[in-house]
């Protein structure tokens, strides 16, 4: 265990701690066991460190920190380290990435069933299942997504500019009210187009010049190791993988011809459809269908998205078109933000948001001629600064979490 304790100690002496995101507060911390997923390079390591730097004292041994990367692991099992650390009077047990265990819910299940006084905190990739095999650990488990950063947090990582977090409701119905409120502060659009480019995972304000590439490496970490492991993706199909993702990055938005990305891709219909699935599962596209409570298995999409703009950056060729990026940067925002997103269909707007708002995206430009028959029908403009009736800057959609 003194092993385990100088690895936590090391951890927690490197963390920092000058901006703590705001998901922080809305885990339950004091659940017997949670689990945080996300793709790789959100912030989940830092978050559960900093999350100890904040409630435990540096020499506090009833709370331990530990990596399921690492090669201790190697020698020693999940259930022995947590006997051992209870043993020890330990209360508080952090297991990261434990995805890279073998047969970790087996044994997190057996940890939990035996030590009922023990609070497990584990974080791992957005693909594990919590239901598969032996180790069902669906109704034991409390679960919770990470995003990337939002254009929000961006600004304060950025620029040192704290914004209010808004809700949805309270952003459609004054608008203007909460621009204004910005402006006071800073010009968004002076930042917008550089948190599309970069900035959506924390790592950017490590190593700028190196963005595009770790970007890149986080890619074909899902691609070539995750997706290989928890979908049993063949090995030999990870290529036509990173094809159909960079077809699906320089396409400008319209519905989805499976046809089209079968043949580009030389891979049969039904294995897109599933590619498509895992692709979404790995937080590296949206599916979008005008009915989510209709949609069966491998059901053809509507309209495909790359997840988040700085992902269609790097993976595009060319230049990605601009309508992408800017669907792209609001799909992400909605959803990251816990709202359902659906396709709005070709005679109406871009996107209907909770069943019941339908919002058309573009430029400045824009008009409402998509959405004048929708009773709770908005434009999302990029390029404006402040709210004009129901026409919305596509940026403050960007602080909703």
């Amino acid at each position: 265990m003194e092993k385990l304790y100088a690895y936590h100690d090391g951890y927690l002496s490197m963390v920092p701690m000058d901006y703590v995101r705001g998901i922080i507060d809305e885990i339950d911390w004091s659940a017997r066991l949670i689990i945080i997923k996300g793709p790789k390079g959100v912030g989940k390591s830092t978050l559960m460190q900093q999350y100890i730097r904040k409630n435990y004292s540096p020499d506090d041994r009833h709370v331990l920190y530990c990596s399921a990367d690492t090669s201790y692991f190697s020698n020693n099992t999940l259930v022995e380290v947590a006997d051992r650390f209870v043993k020890l009077g330990g209360k508080h047990l952090f297991i990261d990435e434990v995805h890279k265990y073998e047969n970790w819910s087996h044994e997190i299940k057996e940890i939990y069933d035996l030590h009922r006084d023990l609070r497990i905190v584990l974080s791992g990739s957005s693909l594990i299942r919590l239901n598969d095999g032996s180790g069902d650990l669906s109704r034991r488990m409390v679960e919770y997504s990470m995003p990337g950063l939002s254009f929000r947090e961006f600004l304060w990582f950025e620029a040192g500019v704290k914004l209010p977090k808004i809700s949805l409701d309270n952003l459609l119905t004054s608008p203007n009210d909460f621009c204004m409120e910005v402006k006071s502060k800073c010009h968004p659009l002076e930042y917008f187009p550089s948190y599309l480019k970069g900035g959506y995972y924390p790592f950017y304000f490590e190593n700028r010049k190196t963005y595009p590439f770790q970007v890149e490496n986080v890619v074909n970490y899902i691609i070539n190791t995750e997706l290989t492991v928890h979908r049993r993706l063949e090995v030999g199909n990870t290529r036509k993988i990173k094809a159909l993702l960079q077809v699906m990055s320089q396409m400008v938005p319209y519905e989805v011809d499976i046809r089209k990305l079968s043949a580009t891709t030389s891979l049969q219909r039904l294995t897109v459809l599933n590619y498509l699935h895992y692709l979404e599962e790995a937080n590296l596209i949206v599916r979008l269908f005008s009915d989510l409570s209709t949609i069966t298995d491998l059901q053809k999409p509507d309209k495909v998205l790359i997840d988040n703009p700085n992902l269609l950056y790097v993976l595009s060729d060319v230049n990605p078109h601009i309508g992408t990026i800017r669907e792209s940067f609001f799909c992400n925002q909605l959803s990251s933000s816990g709202h359902m997103v659906e396709y709005g269909g070709v005679k109406s707007g871009d996107f209907k948001i909770d069943k019941s708002v339908v919002v058309e995206v573009g430029g400045e430009e824009k008009g409402f001629g998509q959405v004048k028959n929708e009773p709770n029908g908005y434009v999302a403009a990029d390029g404006i600064e402040t709210a004009l009736f129901k026409k919305i800057p596509l940026w403050a959609f960007g602080c909703l979490y």
